[in-house]
């Protein structure tokens, strides 16, 4: 497990994921649950993590997606989990198929995870908290949400994105570090401004400086199929890397991809810039005809494909990128 621990048990276990917006959502539940033991994990290791879940009085997850191949398990140990502990699931990623209908699963695929985690667990929490549901909104792009508009209103906007602007680049600039994660998401659960925690300004510093040295190499890099823009081995942020792809690669989709050699692989991130597209569903369809896997967010997702299919892969989902958007235009 990825995470805090403590000498001795807690009663209430939080797993959340390791993103802005899952950091943000970890915080919250914190704060609702000041005892708690948090760990990060993410959709494919929730599973190993619940292994060590028992004894727990309450478990709450909160961003982590449901991976369709793990979906029956994952079910089938929750369900477990569940006749001695309270099991709070609080997720806005699109679910696959006909997954549950439990009163344990809060979904929500029209905002981000800490805004729903907030309103979950409101009752326990502070008001003040929902500028860190702010934070996580901003750093997912759903900050346009009723509730968050609504929210947004009690403070001074300009400071709050320069707040969540400070906590996302610090976060991305840190990666997989989570031991930074920690020493965040504790003064966070306690409502500290990201510009009052130690160091966290002077890496999000550092961050914005090599986001823009990324921003130049994509911009000579990038590469433009009919609907797809795309860019191999950004060597830099990929999410951030894909969406400099749709811009200077002038596409609605914007792709960037990362070689992985130990397992012969392309990682990839993906981002729409109009919202024409589903890349949730397109990937889920495309990706397995290739031997590979894909998903996420109708606008921001991610896929892993074998190297030899990666370029077979490509033009299919451009082609069908291409098929969606007249689709659009045709019905509008």
């Amino acid at each position: 497990m990825k995470g805090l621990h403590n000498s001795s048990k807690s009663d209430s276990l939080i797993l959340t994921h390791g993103d802005s917006d899952g950091v943000c959502s970890g915080a919250i539940a914190k704060s609702a649950f000041p005892d708690s033991d948090v760990y990060f994990t993410s959709p494919v290791g929730i599973l190993d993590e619940l292994k060590l879940a028992d004894g727990y009085r309450n478990i709450i997850i909160c961003d982590i997606a449901v991976d369709g191949r793990a979906c029956k398990k994952l079910y089938q140990r929750l369900t477990e989990l569940s006749e001695i502990s309270t099991i709070t699931y609080i997720d806005h990623h699109p679910l696959p198929g006909d997954c549950w209908d439990v009163d344990w699963l809060h979904h929500d695929v029209n905002v981000c995870a800490a805004e729903l985690t907030y309103k979950v667990l409101e009752k326990r929490l502070n008001r003040d908290m929902r500028r860190v549901a702010i934070y996580g909104a901003i750093g997912d792009y759903y900050d346009n949400t009723p509730s968050v508009k609504e929210w947004l209103r009690d403070w001074d906007k300009r400071n709050l994105f320069y707040q969540a602007g400070t906590l996302i680049q610090a976060l991305i600039y840190m990666g997989r570090n989570y031991n930074f994660k920690r020493s965040l998401l504790i003064p966070l659960s306690r409502d500290v401004i990201p510009s009052e925690i130690p160091d966290v300004p002077k890496l999000a510093k550092e961050g914005s400086h090599l986001e823009e040295m990324l921003r130049l190499r994509v911009k000579k890099q990038v590469k433009a199929l009919s609907h797809l823009a795309y860019v191999i081995d950004p060597k830099g942020y990929m999410s951030k890397s894909a969406i400099y792809a749709a811009s200077y690669g002038r596409r609605g989709v914007g792709l960037a991809a990362e070689y992985r050699y130990k397992k012969q692989v392309y990682d990839m991130s993906l981002r729409s810039r109009n919202g024409a597209v589903d890349l949730n569903r397109l990937l889920r369809t495309v990706a397995p005809k290739h031997g590979g896997t894909g998903g996420g967010h109708a606008s921001a997702a991610g896929a892993r494909i074998p190297k030899e299919s990666f370029m077979k892969f490509l033009y299919e989902l451009d082609d069908a990128i291409g098929k969606d958007e007249h689709k659009e235009k045709s019905e509008n």
